[in-house]
């Protein structure tokens, strides 16, 4: 019996053969979208991809204050409790490189990013994608392709030394850096492209070259991916979805890249189609996170009104009113990508496809909101004609009876929605 890694492993290898391959990386670190993506795949029978970014997991913790070693016991403690099998789950680490610490000069930003990566390898992350794209002080804001190649190498060299000291599967890597900026687009999206084959080609040709002077060729034999731009992006309030015409020729690039899929960043708030696409076009691993988070603030909001109605407490304020003063006390997360005036920005900060409210649910007061509301609606079940009013995504599933009418059901339903988009289209 394999396990998810070594499926993963194969993952050019099955697409190739004509095998279902594609996999939804679920790029997340709340614990109820990563709770909604374990007991999705353990109700259809799939493997489990979840990812760590540099800047939310890190040696340093990042922003939710987790090192590897805290995320994957974090996982692996949700896993336990859905009774989701770990042989079925493959933990990755998502621009591994030294973009945290990019304000720094290279020598330096790059050691600390060796100890990150370290550390990922250490915690028995097994899918890592290096990302070193990024100018350090003094360094111009995009690099040669030769000396992001190199420094990749170099970050590989690291996790491999440890991955062998402490046995088990070692790294499979994805190389290359994505066109959107994570999180989604700052401008708008009026000149987005597509990837050259020449681009995705030499990618993978100095990376190789990189790696065989480093004296890692083996390494680089488990590399099964790259990342390009296939043509999708999301902003603000707009979305770009994939166009496979515009495409064809990096879709073809694979033919000559034996043991290489693409990956896809940004894929969030795809149509169905065009993810089923994608994927068909050999784009084979379909980022998403924000689009994760949007469907659970959305539910969060829908229960908030809800409450207000069925339960209304004197002196408790709307969830999204606390999200508000949270947000404005701490504007680092949203003011430079909020442009426009303040009613634009107050639209923004609440319901951008961006979603970086998302940032915000672990603030100590957002926290403690989202636990009274849960609170006041307890297990109570709620009226259809309020779920049509406030949650109508998910009125379907309510009334066919496949989703609870209580609170924490429906929230994880919101994000199963999502996962359901993804997983119908890597069926297709």
């Amino acid at each position: 019996m394999t396990t998810a890694t070594e499926r993963f492993a194969r993952i050019a290898e099955r697409y190739a053969a004509g095998e279902p391959a594609g996999i939804c990386s679920v790029c997340s670190a709340h614990r109820l979208v990563i709770e909604a993506a374990l007991r999705h795949g353990l109700a259809r029978g799939s493997d489990v991809l979840i990812e760590a970014t540099c800047n939310q997991v890190n040696q340093d913790g990042g922003y939710t204050g987790m090192t590897p070693a805290d995320f994957r016991r974090f996982v692996e403690d949700i896993a336990a409790d859905v009774d989701f099998p770990l042989d079925r789950l493959v933990l990755g680490g998502d621009h591994l490189g030294p973009n945290p610490w990019k304000a720094l000069p290279a020598s330096q930003a790059m050691a600390k990013a060796e100890t990150m990566i370290a550390a990922f390898a250490e915690a028995g992350f097994t899918k890592l994608h290096l990302d070193t794209s990024m100018g350090c002080a003094g360094e111009p804001v995009a690099l040669a392709d030769e000396v992001v190649a190199e420094r990749a190498a170099r970050l590989a060299g690291a996790a491999e030394r440890v991955a062998r000291a402490r046995g088990g599967s070692l790294p499979v890597y994805v190389v290359g850096t994505e066109v959107p900026v994570p999180g989604g687009a700052l401008e708008a999206l009026d000149h987005l492209a597509v990837t050259t084959p020449e681009s995705a080609r030499r990618t993978i040709a100095v990376h190789r070259e990189a790696f065989a002077a480093a004296g890692l060729s083996d390494a680089f034999g488990r590399a099964v991916g790259a990342v390009v731009q296939p043509g999708v992006e999301f902003g603000n309030a707009e979305v770009v979805a994939y166009q496979p015409a515009e495409a064809r020729a990096l879709s073809a690039t694979l033919r000559e890249l034996p043991g290489f899929v693409f990956e896809a960043h940004s894929t969030d708030y795809q149509p169905m189609a065009a993810l089923a696409a994608l994927v068909r076009d050999g784009f084979v691993i379909l980022k998403v996170g924000p689009w994760l988070t949007f469907a659970l603030r959305e539910a969060l909001y829908g229960l908030s009104a809800i409450a207000d109605v069925l339960v209304p407490a004197d002196g408790e304020e709307p969830l999204p009113a606390t999200m508000e003063r949270v947000m404005l006390a701490a504007p680092d997360n949203w003011q430079k990508y909020y442009p426009g005036d303040e009613i634009e920005q107050r639209l923004q900060r609440h319901y951008s496809f961006s979603d970086r409210v998302r940032y915000y649910w672990p603030e100590p007061k957002a926290k403690a909101a989202v636990d009274r509301l849960l609170a006041r609606l307890g297990d109570r079940e709620i009226p259809l004609p309020l779920i049509s009013q406030h949650l109508g995504q998910l009125y379907a599933g309510v009334e066919a009876g496949a989703t609870p009418a209580r609170a924490r059901p429906l929230l994880l339903a919101s994000v199963t929605r999502v996962l359901d988009i993804y997983a119908e289209a890597i069926r297709s």
